[in-house]
């Protein structure tokens, strides 16, 4: 606890005390020796004990004058005793009756104190979040100086209250998105942490839980979700950490780590891209209504579709090829391609049989990224000899239907006429010289 807010806890002790004097009556001197024990207890950091004189006070003076100022010492040694449950159910009467009949001091302490302990229940009921909510609404506002506090100390003190309660409502809100979680009820969670940026849209925890819901929800067959789990991870990681009331070492050591490692999975690596990322989500709680970020898969298809688009023979070549190559390939020829007639393919001439006047040749199928591809992949048996000697390494095109295919080495043949053959390069056949019979003798 800083030193303000140690102050203020002094403060309301005397200010209890200084009641006790002047504005309420003892029923005897035994009851002002249990109150100043009390008090000596909790400056003392003595929870326990001032516990266990605080059930002495209630039980020997049931109803005393004193019954509200016990119950704040009550909150105020649960909150010291790390027994946050019990502080919450002990403010919720104070709460009850509203906090403007209290000492200033007071006042702030049982908010304070309330708003500290409902953070510190792992489990709270729905009727705790709703002290501990109703407690940190108030404390969020409370603007009365106690007395004692100079007006510096105040307005520093004021500042940690606030920051305190702000650190309560965010606890508050995101309870019942966490609950939903722990049940993989993503939609619900969805809900609830919507919900809890919505009414703190700087949190960078709210923007944390709610990445998780959305990442939940896209591994649940919603793609259209991981978008704006990315954006809200971004968010986390890139908002102001006393805005977004966080530690900067979480930010840098869990959320940025996290966010990379998911923004290269879903979209590949993309360091500019992810910059860019982080300081649009820096702008805002929730993504723009047009907000996109392509997927992998989303990526890849985009690709795809440019290359079929600028090489239609050689995509559908490769579609074949993968098809054959597959285990199944066999199948595949038997059942789909063999004796279907193909549209036309590109390639490279690597061998005629015989050079001239052929009646197969050998294709390679070069590739962008191996353009002086040699080894053929596929045979065309024509109807008829080629006139002429074609030239190796010739790109042409041809028409084809496949009737034979081998799997090692890869080899598909296909029936071929000459007639539907573009492009391939010939020279004329060299002319062959008879030779002559000796003349007899």
């Amino acid at each position: 606890m800083k030193n303000c807010l140690r102050s203020l806890l002094v403060c309301a002790i005397a200010a209890s005390f200084c009641a006790a004097q002047t504005q309420k009556k003892y029923k005897d001197q035994g009851e002002y020796d249990i109150y100043n024990e009390v008090t000596k207890d909790l400056v003392a950091n003595n929870f326990s004990k001032a516990l266990a004189d605080l059930d002495t006070w209630q039980q020997k003076y049931a109803e005393s004058e004193f019954r509200d100022d016990r119950q704040l010492l009550y909150v105020q040694s649960y909150v010291g005793a790390k027994q946050p449950a019990k502080a919450v159910e002990a403010a919720r009467d104070l709460l009850s009756r509203g906090v403007d009949a209290l000492a200033p001091a007071n006042a702030v302490k049982l908010l304070f104190s309330t708003a500290v302990a409902i953070q510190q229940i792992p489990e709270p009921t729905p009727e705790q979040l709703e002290i501990g909510d109703k407690a940190a609404r108030a404390l969020l506002t409370y603007d009365k100086k106690p007395e004692g506090l100079g007006d510096d100390s105040w307005t520093q003190a004021r500042g940690q209250l606030q920051s305190a309660a702000r650190g309560a409502l965010i606890y508050v809100s995101l309870f019942p998105g966490t609950v939903a979680m722990k049940k993989n009820d993503c939609a619900a969670a969805e809900t609830a942490f919507q919900r809890a940026l919505a009414d703190n849209p700087d949190s960078a925890q709210a923007a944390w839980y709610l990445g998780t819901a959305e990442l939940c929800l896209y591994r649940k067959a919603q793609p259209e979700k991981a978008p704006i789990a990315l954006y809200e991870f971004a968010r986390a990681s890139s908002v102001d950490p006393a805005k977004g009331m966080v530690d900067p070492k979480w930010q840098q050591g869990t959320v940025e780590p996290y966010l990379e490692k998911v923004y290269a999975s879903y979209h590949g690596p993309d360091a500019e891209g992810l910059k860019q990322l982080k300081e649009v989500a820096a702008l805002s709680p929730l993504p723009p209504a047009d907000f996109k970020i392509k997927s992998v898969t989303q990526i890849a298809q985009e690709k795809e579709a440019q290359f079929e688009a600028g090489n239609p023979q050689l995509a559908l070549w490769l579609k074949i090829k993968a098809a054959l190559a597959d285990a199944n390939g066999e199948q595949y020829f038997n059942s789909t391609l063999k004796d279907s007639a193909v549209p036309q393919l590109k390639g490279v001439l690597v061998e005629a049989r015989p050079a001239c006047r052929p009646k197969e040749l050998l294709v390679a199928v070069p590739l962008p990224d191996n353009p002086q591809a040699t080894q053929a992949e596929i045979k065309l048996a024509l109807d008829k000899p080629l006139s002429g000697k074609p030239e190796p390494s010739t790109e042409f095109h041809w028409e084809g239907v496949p009737s034979a295919f081998t799997a090692n080495p890869f080899l598909l043949t296909m029936e071929t006429e000459t007639a539907k053959i573009d492009g391939l390069k010939t020279a004329p056949c060299a002319a062959v010289v008879a030779k002559k019979a000796p003349a007899k003798k």
